[in-house]
């Protein structure tokens, strides 16, 4: 058994927080570098705007985005891995909060989502989704997602008689209803099966994959590329102007679910795709 001590998940989610908060990963600006080449005018300019306003970030350690987000945090946690100093929930948080108040980061969290709304003033509680694997490593994955894009996302519960159409029908409806609000070129998360819940984390963690990595399964890596191009067809385009590129990639997750049921969940992210990751 190995032990996990507070101190370094605290430093860990810390320097996740604010290392992605202020660079993209490798995969995202590769791929808007492919959508800037293949648009033209006004819709060029926008993608060339992004992509200085990720340079500036990355070089001056500011945030590429005044919305810094709820820090969504995929947890796995070896089975040989132990923690003996209290709550683990209290060290990501207390990491979550050190970020903040270091990177002068907003906050963007309130106690209570209906009456009071009042701000924790520090970005917490995270959001953690913990899932045990094999070993004595604990890796952390760490999502900061702002609202513009969280906003437009939805799910529905089909019936299963709505199949494959049903399901695509679905996530251009969604698409095509968000429009411009989540700041395109976009990445769709699509989590279908499980239930209720399970869908939407699947469609989350869709999100968190490599840009453009197709889906191992030969019928949904089809979907995918299907998806992807019906929703570019939108013309919706960059910021919502108009253009070749409303969508950067369709990643699709999917699990066993109920005879009765067909859950499908589609979570948009905007062009903007922030996560790190580290292990301990």
């Amino acid at each position: 058994m190995r032990k996990i001590k507070r101190e370094d998940i605290v430093l860990t989610v810390k320097n996740l927080y604010l290392d992605a908060v202020v660079s993209l990963p490798e995969d995202v600006s590769a791929v808007l570098v492919k959508a800037y080449e293949k648009e033209k005018g006004l819709s060029k300019e926008i993608l060339s705007q992004i992509m200085e306003n990720q340079k500036i970030a990355s070089e001056e350690r500011v945030p590429l985005c005044q919305d810094t987000g709820v820090a969504v945090i995929f947890v796995y946690w070896g089975t040989q891995a132990i923690y003996e100093e209290g709550d683990p929930m209290e060290a990501f948080n207390e990491g979550i909060r050190l970020a903040v108040k270091e990177g002068y980061l907003r906050a963007s969290v309130v106690e209570d989502p209906v009456f009071e709304r009042k701000n924790t003033k520090d970005n917490t509680p995270c959001i953690l989704h913990f899932e045990p694997i094999n070993g004595d490593k604990v890796r952390i994955v760490l999502a900061p997602k702002g609202a513009g894009s969280e906003n437009m996302s939805a799910l529905r519960m089909l019936k299963p008689s709505q199949g494959l159409k049903g399901v695509k029908d679905f996530v251009i409806e969604t698409v095509k209803n968000a429009g411009g609000n989540p700041c395109p070129p976009i990445i769709v998360g699509v989590g279908i099966g499980g239930n209720f819940e399970k869908c939407a984390i699947l469609a989350k963690k869709a999100l968190l994959r490599k840009v453009g990595e197709s889906n191992k399964n030969f019928a949904y890596a089809q979907l995918e590329k299907e998806l992807l191009e019906e929703i570019n067809a939108l013309n919706i385009g960059p910021m919502g102007i108009g253009g070749k590129t409303t969508a950067l990639a369709v990643h699709v997750e999917y699990a066993p679910c109920h005879i009765a049921s067909l859950p499908v969940a589609v979570n948009i992210q905007c062009h903007s795709a922030r996560h790190k990751e580290a292990e301990i």
